[in-house]
């Protein structure tokens, strides 16, 4: 049986839509990581120090993790344009708020605000590719759609450096404000009505827990996750203090980091697609590497520089390879499971910034450092001893 409609192309509105999907993305995770540039500037503008400051990606971590399977839930069938909007002006008001926050507490209400935002943001769009393409483009439609997320993600720190030593921080969150305004206005003109047949339960969520690779991965996630936040979320500090690098160079340090960490992204994809347990765990290796030479080496600006070029690259690779062990693992609910990998992705930010927070004003920079080296160590070892253990049951079984 032919289907002459496989080699037809898109139709040009449904990309669009994809295209406005995956530029919200970017905008919510750059405004996510904003905060890691802006660190020290806050800290020294605001009078708290740099781990109180970090509260600022811990606080929407949490409330992003408690958003995503919650809304995943609460929406049910409503009209996902709708949701998307509205979590769009949610951007917009946090943005505003951050923009125009008189003290350090009134800052944290607008970055809770943002959590929520984000964390229903991604529940709800990772997956709506199958829903605006025809079944052929699918893969390519939600592939842009976790480019915007990862472009968001790496872009973050390196924007928020540069704009807050140009114009300060107040002028980086107001950069943040234009950029989701644009993209609301974006979603608001580009994407169709949204209905859903089928709603997420509960119960849904909580059985991924009953299968051996979502729990593995989920363990694995959360302990790389937050060692690589308990390091990047301080790197800013690090850099100046340590390393002795000035505002403009950290900026051009962190913007390099984001340009490694694209290539990254793109060779994970692709050696994830061949073996994903490989490529995530050589990801995280890498990140667990550079990790571990910075304390010694920080002050050494040509191995900080081939340090942090490694860090970038394993990170870039590394959301890959999450995103895709947790969509082989949780086939038959799909959406389930991208809520549990947002909400666990969420927590694992929140955890590792806290941490690495109080590692910084009770042990130092150097110290949060091999924090993050070492709970990069131990997610290695869940992934190997689970496969092995994995091996052996089934050798038992067989026998």
């Amino acid at each position: 049986m032919t289907q002459t409609t496989s080699v037809q192309p898109p139709r040009a509105p449904a990309w669009l839509a994809v295209l406005s999907i995956a530029l919200s993305a970017t905008v919510f995770c750059t405004t996510e990581f904003l905060p890691v540039g802006l660190l020290r500037y806050i800290s020294q503008g605001l009078g708290v120090t740099d781990g109180t400051a970090g509260i600022m990606v811990t606080a929407p971590g949490l409330l992003a993790a408690i958003a995503a399977p919650f809304l995943t839930v609460a929406v049910g069938s409503f009209d996902r344009r709708r949701v998307l909007l509205g979590l769009g002006l949610l951007l917009v008001v946090s943005n505003l708020t951050a923009m125009l926050a008189p003290n350090f507490g009134i800052l944290i209400v607008a970055r809770a605000l943002f959590g929520f935002g984000i964390g229903g943001f991604w529940a709800i769009s990772v997956g709506l590719g199958a829903r605006l393409v025809q079944e052929q483009h699918v893969g390519r439609a939600t592939s842009l759609i976790f480019a915007g997320v990862s472009l968001g993600m790496l872009i973050g720190g390196p924007a928020g450096a540069l704009l807050g030593e140009l114009a300060g921080w107040r002028a980086a969150f107001g950069a943040a404000l234009v950029l989701s305004v644009a993209a609301l206005l974006a979603q608001w003109l580009a994407l169709p009505s949204l209905h859903v047949e089928q709603r997420i339960g509960a119960r849904n969520l909580l059985g991924i827990f009953g299968t051996r690779p979502a729990r593995v991965g989920l363990i694995a996630m959360t302990l790389a996750l937050c060692g690589q936040f308990a390091a990047y979320t301080y790197i800013t500090p690090f850099l100046a203090t340590v390393s002795g690098f000035g505002g403009t160079v950290i900026s051009s340090l962190l913007l390099g980091y984001t340009l490694i960490g694209l290539a990254g992204n793109f060779i994970g994809g692709s050696a994830a697609q061949r073996n994903v347990k490989t490529t995530l765990i050589a990801s995280i290796l890498f990140i667990a590497l550079s990790l571990a030479v910075l304390p010694s080496l920080g002050t050494s600006r040509p191995w900080v520089l081939v340090a942090l070029a490694a860090w970038g690259a394993a990170y870039g690779a590394l959301p890959v390879a999450l995103q895709m062990w947790m969509a082989q693992a949780t086939r038959e609910i799909r959406e389930g499971g991208m809520a549990l990998f947002v909400a666990n992705f969420q927590i694992s930010i929140a955890l590792g910034s806290f941490a690495g927070g109080r590692v910084v004003d009770g042990f130092g920079l150097l110290n949060t450092m091999l924090l993050g080296a070492g709970l990069a160590v131990l997610s290695i070892l869940t992934l190997t001893l689970a496969g092995e253990r994995s091996r052996s049951t089934e050798e038992a079984a067989t026998s």
